[in-house]
């Protein structure tokens, strides 16, 4: 069967599907903490942490309101240059937190500048940025916002969402000093949906002691007090790191820096079509995604009449997402995905345009 061009979920490979097939072990079981010690060591290896990564049974939004709970009292500045960003933003509000959106015209980034300038009013707690925009394809400069943040308000914590991003392109967690990355399984990663990842930093888990009511079931030191014994506070999803643990074999046997090759070169296929036909890229050029690429759809192309023609062929792509789903439609490149895939792809597009 052809592969599916979308942001997620994105196509899985069968020796990950076949490895949630392996019969269940009692969670608590010393066979099983061995693979989650294993699992949870390789999540630091892949995120560039030496510090921890809580792997959840959840999506990537139940991380964004567990950064909200755990860190924040009050004050959080959130970036906002797309839906998804709009979403953690929406979050912050929905648990009652003093919340300043700093917003940008969503074909723009969110600078290092407009961070600086923001946080000058001081006091926030936290910042919170995506870095890959599922829904704009657009790539905000994070090693630059952080080196901001740190330069004007120090004491603030850096949270960024690298749902669509981690694995796809890379991301320095302790190098660029930033204090929660998170992401999820059924992006870049290439796995069933339903786990979240979070790496964070030991000065997040220290702001978290002087939080209160950061929840029960996200709770950062209950997390931690467990994930040191090779274990969760919950039952965790145990096929689910079945595959996580075959997967991450199989994405350092491959070498993460030939997997952000690979996903540039993907990224290159599509957005060079995209302008060879005449079309616009919603991201502005130094800014786009290597995992998704959203198109403009200035031409209008009927979306429906071609998914209907890909699926056909057993492909399929996405159309737009949020305020842009009218005017825009979305190329993933991501995950076990080759620029020869995307390029069969572009292909049929053509085949399609032609008729």
């Amino acid at each position: 069967m052809a592969p599916m061009f979308i942001p997620g979920p994105v196509d899985v490979a069968d020796e990950v599907m076949q490895a949630q097939m392996r019969p269940m072990l009692p969670h608590r079981s010393a066979e099983f903490e061995e693979i989650f010690h294993r699992t949870e060591g390789n999540s630091r290896k892949l995120l560039k942490t030496e510090n921890r990564v809580f792997i959840t049974a959840s999506s990537g939004t139940g991380i964004h309101e567990a950064a909200v709970r755990n860190f924040a009292n009050s004050k959080v500045l959130a970036c906002v240059n797309g839906a998804f960003g709009s979403r953690w933003h929406d979050v912050a509000v929905s648990n009652g937190k003093d919340v300043t959106k700093l917003e940008t015209d969503w074909q723009e980034p969110i600078t290092a500048e407009l961070v600086a300038d923001a946080l000058k009013e001081g006091g926030y707690e936290i910042v919170l940025v995506v870095h890959n925009e599922t829904s704009t394809g657009l790539m905000n400069p994070i090693q630059e916002i952080a080196q901001a943040v740190q330069a004007t308000s120090p004491d603030t914590l850096v949270c960024i969402d690298a749902v669509s991003s981690a694995s796809g392109a890379n991301i320095e967690t302790d190098a660029w000093g930033l204090d929660l990355v998170l992401t999820s399984s059924q992006k870049a990663l290439a796995l069933p949906p339903g786990l979240g990842l979070a790496a964070v930093s030991d000065r997040a888990m220290q702001r978290a002691e002087g939080v209160e009511q950061r929840g029960w079931y996200f709770d950062f030191l209950r997390l931690e007090k467990h994930r040191t014994s090779n274990s969760t506070p919950a039952t965790p999803a145990i096929g689910l790191i079945y595959a996580l643990d075959v997967q991450l074999d199989r994405i350092f046997a491959e070498g993460l820096e030939n997997r952000f090759k690979r996903h540039i070169d993907m990224a290159q296929v599509a957005q060079e079509w995209a302008i060879d036909k005449g079309l616009a890229l919603y991201a502005p050029e130094g800014y786009r995604s290597q995992t998704v690429s959203t198109i403009d759809n200035t031409q209008g192309i009927d979306v429906g009449a071609l998914n209907a023609f890909l699926m056909e062929r057993d492909m399929r792509i996405a159309g737009g997402y949020g305020p842009i789903k009218a005017r825009t439609f979305r190329i993933g490149h991501m995950g076990e995905l080759t620029a020869e895939d995307v390029g069969q792809l572009t292909k049929a597009i053509d085949e399609f345009l032609e008729k």
